[in-house]
C-alpha cells in the first residue's frame, strides 16, 4: 500500500490518510483481508506521529472500513458503503472547516469578519455558477 503525504497541504495528515486509504479500496487497489501495515509500520514508511495513523485508522475502523484485530493486525473489513463513505466524508469536512476557523480566530480575525467574509464567498460562487 502506497500513501503520499503532502506535508504543506491543508488536510491533517491523518485526513490523508483516510481518504487515500478509503479511495484504495473504493478502485479496488485494496480488498476485503488484504491486510494494511501496521500502525507503527505505516508510521515509520510516512515519517509521521505514530499518533496521527493511530487517529486515522480508528477513524476507518468506525466507519467499517477496516477491522483491527489484537494480536493479528488490520484488515480490510469491506467495501465503504454509501452511509459509511458520506460519514467518513462529512467528519473530513467538519474537521477542515473547524481547523480554517481555528486558523483565522488564531490570526486575529473576529467571528463576525469570518461570517461576512464566507458569506460573500458563498456569493461569488453563486454568481459564478449561475
Amino acid at each position: 500500500m502506497e500513501l503520499k503525504i503532502d506535508f504543506h497541504s491543508g488536510p491533517p495528515i491523518y485526513i490523508q490518510i483516510v481518504e487515500q486509504v478509503r479511495m484504495l479500496v473504493e478502485n479496488g487497489n485494496l480488498r476485503e483481508g488484504d491486510q494494511l501495515p501496521t500502525v507503527r509500520q505505516l508510521a515509520a514508511d510516512l515519517r509521521v506521529n505514530f499518533n496521527t495513523v493511530a487517529r486515522a485508522y480508528r477513524l476507518l475502523d468506525e466507519a467499517g472500513l477496516i477491522s483491527t484485530q489484537h494480536g493479528r493486525g488490520t484488515y480490510v473489513w469491506n467495501a465503504p458503503t454509501e452511509e459509511s463513505a458520506n460519514a467518513l466524508r462529512n467528519h473530513n469536512l467538519s474537521e477542515q472547516v473547524e481547523n480554517c476557523f481555528q486558523e483565522l480566530i488564531r490570526l486575529g480575525y473576529q467571528p463576525l469578519e469570518i461570517q461576512t467574509a464566507m458569506h460573500h464567498f458563498f456569493l461569488s460562487q453563486k454568481e459564478r455558477n449561475e
